[in-house]
């Protein structure tokens, strides 16, 4: 199955003999968002173990586990772009990390 965003370039991928790669080997992968709060009740709403939305006290707390130290529960205070996500494990174990961005840097619009 291929699902692509409305109005995105990028797209993913998921089934059955697409990577010959592990069930759960897979960590750190990145889904963008323009609202975490949304996204995070949808993928609850269908189904998925997904945490809370967090935002970092500490550079790279985004890859530590749920309850590490370092995240802080919630959005960023001021809901600045590129600061605020949540994690989650798909159905086979592999790990994901949603980022909220609301607006693109320069060139990555």
């Amino acid at each position: 199955m291929q699902l692509t965003p409305p109005g995105s370039a990028s797209s993913i991928q998921f089934g059955v003999g697409v990577t010959s790669a592990a069930p759960g080997s897979l960590r750190g992968r990145y889904l963008v968002v323009d609202d975490i709060q949304a996204a995070r009740a949808e993928l609850a709403e269908r189904g998925a173990e997904v945490g809370e939305v967090f935002h970092e006290a500490r550079s790279g707390a985004r890859f530590r586990p749920a309850g590490a130290s370092g995240r802080e529960p919630g959005p960023s205070a001021d809901r600045q772009t590129y600061a605020s996500f949540l994690s989650f494990d798909d159905p086979d174990g592999d790990g994901w990390i949603v980022q909220e961005i609301t607006t693109g840097l320069p060139g990555r619009e």
